[in-house]
């Protein structure tokens, strides 16, 4: 308990650098250079400010020189960053060196899900880092069998499987619609979470992805934020079926356990 307690609260942390990356990345600005600072009126942000979850309770949600409404996004990141970090930690403690991959995918994962969010561009450096990472870790990947060149050969279908289908939605996408349906973004990142996940998440990756985002969709729809021909982010879907069977592989036949044969 004390160590998943521990992985909570070094995720909050981390969490408030990943809100650094996904404010200043899109922007091509450094991470590291100026210190954290308020991006409306640009006062630098005391440490005792730059706490995360806590600073932004006792700020009442506002910047202390500036008394401009702090998003709310940020918080949201450091929380879910932590919960996630805790989550995986409890699952995989007993492998470190997969517990390692899940945590850097599942970060990557979250940057690309908010940038995606905000600017409908997916990072392709990102994408990389996911099949780089499906690809050096495929030895200790618990969903793969046999030895490393089996393993990586798996790794390497995954990431074909999951480019590969996108690739096939896109195209049929631009036919039916006539204009791109899904953005090279989303096949790309797909390729780095088939290298991740196998091509069995892959299959149910896009299922949870296409159900998330369809009853997003329909919720934008009712709200009347959106119409049916509105463009809307599908990364964060496939990024949320990513971490689902990293966390625990959803395997395709789960999909079918209704059918009666």
């Amino acid at each position: 308990m004390l160590i998943v307690f521990t992985a909570f609260c070094l995720g909050l942390i981390l969490g408030s650098f990943l809100n650094v990356c996904i404010a200043r990345l899109p922007k091509g600005e450094s991470v590291m250079w100026p210190a954290s600072r308020c991006p409306k009126c640009l006062e630098p942000i005391k440490a005792y400010d730059n706490v995360p979850l806590v600073s932004f309770l006792l700020l009442g949600g506002r910047c202390r020189a500036c008394g401009e409404p702090i998003s709310v996004k940020y918080p949201v990141v450091e929380l879910a960053t932590g919960l996630l970090t805790a989550l995986f930690t409890a699952r995989w403690w007993g492998d470190p060196v997969w517990l390692a991959v899940c945590l850097l995918a599942v970060y990557a994962l979250i940057i690309v899900s908010v940038v995606d969010f905000e600017t409908m561009m997916i990072s392709d450096f990102f994408s990389l880092l996911l099949f780089v990472l499906g690809a050096a870790g495929s030895y200790f990947n618990p969903n793969f069998e046999g030895g490393w060149g089996e393993r990586l050969a798996q790794s390497g279908m995954g990431a074909a499987a999951g480019a590969g289908f996108i690739w096939a939605l896109a195209l049929l996408g631009k036919k039916i619609y006539k204009k791109d349906a899904v953005g090279e973004g989303d096949i790309f990142l797909m390729g780095g979470i088939g290298a991740l996940c196998g091509w069995q998440g892959v299959f149910s990756g896009i299922i949870m992805a296409s159900f998330f985002g369809s009853v997003y969709g329909v919720s934008l729809v009712l709200l009347k934020r959106a119409d049916r021909m509105s463009h809307m982010p599908f990364g964060p879907f496939l990024a949320l079926g990513a971490v689902i069977n990293l966390y625990w592989l959803v395997k395709p036949e789960t999909f079918f356990f209704a059918l009666p044969f």
